[in-house]
């Protein structure tokens, strides 16, 4: 435990006073270590594990010595992912609260640069976002980094793990001479070290290894599930768990009323716990918890800091937190007083690397949550219309009814049972007592591998990725009659079980004109359709739009967002590629059906063979992190620590 206090660190008043607000009493060995470093104005090479309070350890100190006055960018971060670049902008917002004039702008591919291009203009202090946008700004000279007095690189290595090593030296050339910078890393491969001994000079080392974090009576499970099943399958632990209270984790304000009215929907007593409720609402909230007035509370993290309720059996982690700090916190929010807790981790396939990062933060295994059956949903179900029953029988006056139902019965001669089975069904359709419930069929991480995954193999890097995909695309001679063959089901890569898996051509309305890559395509499908990009099949670069083969079997909600998302600014507007200019959009995603022949549509490989050599190359490094699109809202940076 850090023996000091922030009061003793050096930072600003502004800055001191948010700190205390935040609830934040001492400071984690990282933040001990680097703030005293940074307020000194020396550079900084640390290595820390997430979730060691890494974020807290730049921002505090360098949001100390922000020239109020000055509007043009003093600070800039450097993060891997946008989920990274949004995290830290909201983090610099809410130690900020106090310094009067203060922006931060988060910048990421995918999002509208008209948007970035305003706040740029109007004047921001600190810019935080990944390097493939910042080098966009860069070309487009809206970025001005002649007065940046910091830069901070986050998570260096999974910056070099996703290819933007050369973007980042790139950017940190274009920085002035005497900027203060600061590295902070997992690791330090012999790519990171050449970096920061060229770009950080003499700097000061602050190296912290990861203490043990024992979340002692809580069962910790995780589910790997598709972004878009997560309610359903929620709904489902629902019926068949038997808790007292609960607390469900999201990422966003807005989340948080979507999901409780979800479930109020479904017959669960639940309210939304955000920042933007007033204080006398949130404790009127927490109190309905405590008195057992509501069972559930969905909920941001900075709304639930401190909350302290016995009654919380479980916790559900609806949303990965960004951190393993935060994962603690939330997870601590159950097995108050002695008692045990449960606690739930929905993931999606690509954020595996995020669960392992917290069993290693925790050194903690976290086993696999086993989804409950159509049985045990209708057995639980059933369970509780029989007490229900049984309750209303000897605390209900029925008298009434039970004439009426007599009589019903007698005019109409109807057995009694058969009666009482019509109101039992009348009753249950809302809810039904025997539902025939989706399949969730979301990947599962087998332990083989979780433990190949946890000797962390080296993937090809995104830009290796379309250039192995090129390579081993390309047909020879013997193999193009074959391929030109218009077809729309086709067989792709094979599943666990080694089935191979029918793949669809689908048209995406942006193009080489739009300056795209198949890495683009690849990194914003792979992100939002939550498809492994070993499953997304070939992609075939025309000048206003492309081709991409998917697997089989699309649900229509997912067809429907992919529809939406925006790659290079342009919306994809995916639609069943029929060789035709014309957008499919009625057309049903992911069925088999006719399909005309497409006219000299031959399946080539991610490159386009017959035009000539691209005179403006796709953005060199850029990934899934650097390509996903748009939020459909613009969410506030003050509610996620």
């Amino acid at each position: 435990m850090s023996s000091a206090d922030f009061a003793s660190l050096g930072l600003s008043a502004p800055v001191l006073k948010a700190v205390k607000q935040l609830g934040y009493e001492q400071p984690s060995p990282v933040q001990e270590a680097s703030i005293p470093i940074i307020l000194e104005g020396k550079n900084l090479l640390g290595t820390a594990q997430t979730g060691t309070g890494k974020t807290a350890a730049f921002a505090l100190p360098f949001l100390s010595m922000l020239d109020e006055k000055q509007k043009a960018p003093q600070i800039l971060v450097l993060t891997p992912t946008r989920e990274l670049a949004i995290q830290v902008a909201e983090a610099f917002q809410s130690y900020a609260k106090h310094i009067k004039g203060f922006h931060v702008l988060p910048i990421y591919g995918g999002a509208d640069i008209g948007g970035q291009l305003r706040g740029l203009k109007r004047g921001t202090q600190v810019v935080v976002g990944t390097p493939g946008r910042m080098l966009d700004h860069l070309r487009r000279r809206s970025l001005d980094l002649s007065q940046v007095k910091g830069l901070i690189l986050d998570e260096a290595d999974e910056m070099l793990r996703m290819g933007f090593i050369d973007d980042v030296e790139t950017i940190l050339s274009k920085t002035p001479a005497d900027c203060q910078r600061a590295l902070f890393s997992a690791t330090m491969p012999p790519a990171i070290k050449r970096v920061a001994d060229k770009y950080l000079g003499d700097a000061e080392v602050v190296s912290i290894e990861a203490k043990t974090k024992t979340v002692e009576r809580i069962e910790q499970s995780y589910l790997m599930v598709k972004g878009h099943q997560k309610m359903d399958a929620l709904t489902r632990i629902l019926d068949v768990e038997q808790f007292d209270g609960m607390i469900i984790f999201v990422r966003t304000k807005s989340a948080t009323l979507e999901i409780a009215e979800k479930l109020e929907a479904r017959g669960f007593s639940s309210s939304a716990l955000n920042g933007d409720l007033t204080q006398t609402l949130r404790e009127r909230t927490i109190n309905r918890l405590k008195k057992g007035q509501v069972d559930i509370v969905v909920a941001t993290d900075v709304a639930a800091r401190g909350l302290d309720v016995e009654r919380i059996s479980h916790v559900i982690n609806y949303d990965i937190p960004y951190d393993n700090e935060s994962y603690v916190h939330r997870i601590g929010r159950t097995g108050r007083a002695g008692r045990e807790g449960k606690a739930i981790l929905f993931i999606t396939q690509k954020e595996n690397r995020m669960l392992r990062s917290i069993e290693k933060s925790t050194r903690q295994a976290i086993s696999q949550f086993n989804l409950p059956s159509n049985e045990e949903v209708s057995g639980q179900r059933v369970a509780q219309f029989k007490e229900q029953l049984i309750g209303m029988c000897k605390s209900t006056k029925l008298d009434k009814f039970n004439s009426l139902v007599k009589e019903v019965a007698a005019e109409n001669e109807i057995d009694m049972a058969v009666l009482a089975a019509a109101l039992a069904f009348e009753v249950q359709k809302e809810r039904p007592l025997f539902p025939k419930l989706a399949t969730l069929d979301a990947p599962r991480a087998s332990s083989n591998d979780r433990s190949s995954d946890r000797k962390e193999r080296k993937r090809p890097e995104r830009g290796d990725r379309s250039e192995r995909s090129e390579r081993s695309d390309r047909p020879d001679r013997g193999e193009r009659t074959q391929r030109e063959r218009p077809t729309r089901e086709k067989s792709g890569p094979a599943d666990q079980d080694g089935n191979e898996i029918p793949m669809i051509t689908y048209r995406i309305e942006v193009g080489r004109n739009d300056d795209v890559s198949p890495k683009n395509i690849v990194g914003a499908i792979a992100n939002e359709a939550d498809i492994d990009a070993q499953f997304i099949g070939h992609i075939k670069l025309h000048d206003d739009h492309s081709t991409v083969d998917l697997p089989e079997g699309m649900p229509k909600e997912l067809f429907d967002h992919l529809y939406k998302v925006r790659v290079c600014q342009k919306a994809l507007k995916i639609s069943v590629d029929n060789g035709t200019a014309g957008e499919q959009r009625d057309a049903k995603p992911g069925y088999k059906g006719k399909q005309e022949g497409k006219k000299g549509s031959g399946r080539e490989d991610r490159r386009d063979r017959s035009a000539p050599a691209r005179k403006k190359p796709a953005f060199k490094g850029k990934s899934s992190g650097d390509s996903e699109p748009r939020k459909p809202r613009k969410r506030p940076a003050t509610d996620r620590k």
